[in-house]
């Protein structure tokens, strides 16, 4: 039977994945701080009839992630893929932000996927197989204000990964790696978060449902595919960014009072410990949450728009010049 491990498993995104393949009939081991939450995600999991082991650890502690991998091989008998989808940020302006909360955020939403990936990965290089998903985001591409620790770390998440994709060609490993950038989601998470503004923080429309997430996490271990984009507004970010990054510094300037709802006192949130709350998947917005068809694009389907796009250039070009010599007057000594 294959097993998945999936750190921040208890809420949110992440518990979303662990039902994905749970409902799929995978075993699933689940890592996080909280162990009264852990334990109502087991209890949820386990009614999908499969088993599931619940670990409490802090994955910013790379003792912990190892101890954790080891107890998922004994217990379950091995690790086919493994989702890095544990996070934590500051809502604040960049310089409001403290020295150790930008460790913190760099511990937890990066290095946390760089403890877990060399974890799984020395387990799956013995059996020459396996699955590795970085649960990232479009703010790794196009940063957002007010996000500065998050953005930083989940960029970091990218160099890491292409870093090592290339090493893993280079040995001739089968195990594959892949990057999920996810689109504002609708999870208990906004709410758990520090925050210092002064204000709620407001995610930005489109929300879109956790269960679509999670429906590309699960297709990217069945079909493995270098980067997966969920939703078109992840699309349309990462296309600003390569195409005119200077619009998209002054449009996100523009959006940071939009960002801040009802005046609200500093919140220390779950930065440096988890927070009382249900093992739930979706958020409290009560704005319409978009559904779970599958709206994502893969890197597959991208390298095919860039050769349409690239092949319509070129003809368009061809074209054009065909155009442009046919009104020319010719010289008599080139006939």
């Amino acid at each position: 039977m294959n097993t998945v491990v999936v750190t921040g498993g208890s809420a949110g995104i992440g518990l979303a994945i662990a039902d994905r393949f749970a409902r799929s009939g995978w075993q699933v081991a689940i890592l996080a701080r909280d162990e009264a939450r852990l334990a109502a995600a087991k209890a949820m999991l386990e009614r999908r009839g499969t088993k599931v082991l619940a670990i409490a650890a802090d994955v910013a502690d790379v003792g912990k992630v190892n101890e954790a991998a080891a107890k998922v091989i004994t217990e379950l008998g091995g690790i086919d893929a493994w989702v890095n989808n544990a996070m934590s940020t500051v809502v604040a302006k960049a310089d409001k932000i403290t020295p150790e909360e930008y460790l913190r955020v760099t511990e937890t939403t990066y290095l946390s996927q760089v403890y877990g990936t060399l974890a799984a990965l020395r387990h799956m290089r013995e059996r020459r197989r396996g699955a590795i998903i970085q649960v990232s985001s479009g703010l790794a591409i196009r940063s957002a204000p007010l996000q500065a620790a998050y953005c930083g770390a989940k960029a970091a998440v990218g160099g890491f990964t292409d870093s090592l994709r290339s090493e893993l060609i280079a040995d001739n490993c089968p195990v594959t790696l892949s990057t999920i950038y996810l689109p504002a989601v609708n999870t208990p998470q906004p709410g758990w978060a520090r925050n210092r503004t002064g204000h709620e923080q407001v995610i930005p429309d489109p929300l879109f449902d956790p269960r679509l997430c999670a429906e590309a996490v699960y297709s990217a271990v069945l079909d493995p595919q270098r980067e997966v984009w969920v939703g078109r507004s992840t699309l349309m970010m990462t296309l600003a960014q390569a195409i005119a990054p200077s619009f998209a510094d002054r449009k996100a300037a523009g959006m940071i009072g939009q960002q801040q709802g009802r005046p609200m006192p500093p919140r220390e949130g779950n930065l440096d410990a988890p927070v009382p709350g249900p093992a739930s998947i979706d958020g409290d917005s009560k704005e319409r949450t978009l559904g779970t068809r599958h709206e994502f694009i893969t890197s597959r389907h991208l390298d095919l728009l860039k050769v349409g796009a690239v092949g319509g250039l070129l003809l368009a070009g061809a074209l054009a010049r065909r155009v442009l010599s046919a009104g020319r007057p010719r010289r008599l000594d080139r006939w």
